[in-house]
């Protein structure tokens, strides 16, 4: 994450409210952008990453949300919604890279099909490998279920905030959330070590 919050100075830019940063952005001062990246960049990549496990993929995911956060901000129409604007094109881009993954697997790009093992520490190598063998779990899921399952198991979000960052309706998501859930809780539950794992600490499938 380093790299990624060094590109910017967030005490260089003026500290204005999104609105007036979208306004100063679609007025073409090059600043703004500046800003909005230094604002928003921390909560993109932290998305990115708990949607995607440890792929390494986050920075440039991230990267490539801002490229079209920018592209598509003059044609915002609520400059109020910045944050739920920058979110909902963070979202659409974790689907896509998600269905593209799933197309890579299902070509067999990787030898079984799984995703390659991660380096880690010894210090850390058994968190890190049960975080591998829950995104392996996730994997399972759809491009939309497992943005549901995300946004609200793991961001926090009501179902009401998931909806509208997913650009669904409210019973969309609540069906999604509750098919995650139960495919998750199941998933989990067949895995020994995730189950003993998940056994200590409050159910995701508790919380529909």
């Amino acid at each position: 994450m380093g790299s990624l919050v060094q590109l910017v100075k967030p005490d260089t830019e003026p500290d204005l409210e999104d609105a007036e940063l979208v306004r100063a952005f679609c007025r073409g001062e090059a600043w703004a952008a500046r800003a909005i990246w230094s604002r928003h960049a921390p909560m993109v990549f932290r998305v990115v990453e708990r949607t995607l496990g440890p792929s390494g993929d986050a920075e440039d995911l991230t990267q490539e949300v801002f490229l079209s956060t920018f592209t598509k901000l003059r044609g915002l129409r609520d400059v109020e919604a910045l944050r739920s604007f920058i979110y909902s094109i963070a979202v659409r881009t974790l689907k896509w890279e998600l269905r593209r993954r799933r197309v890579r697997r299902i070509l067999h790009l990787f030898p079984s099909g799984q995703l390659p093992e991660v380096p880690v520490r010894a210090a850390d190598s058994e968190s890190r490998q049960l975080l591998t063998r829950f995104y392996g779990l996730l994997d399972q899921l759809s491009a939309n279920e497992r943005a549901a399952f995300v946004l609200r198991h793991m961001e926090g979000f009501k179902l009401e905030e998931v909806a509208e960052r997913m650009g669904v309706s409210l019973a969309t998501v609540k069906r999604l959330v509750s098919r995650a859930s139960q495919k998750v809780s199941a998933l989990v539950e067949a895995d020994r070590e995730l189950s003993l794992h998940f056994s200590v600490r409050e159910g995701f499938h508790a919380r529909g």
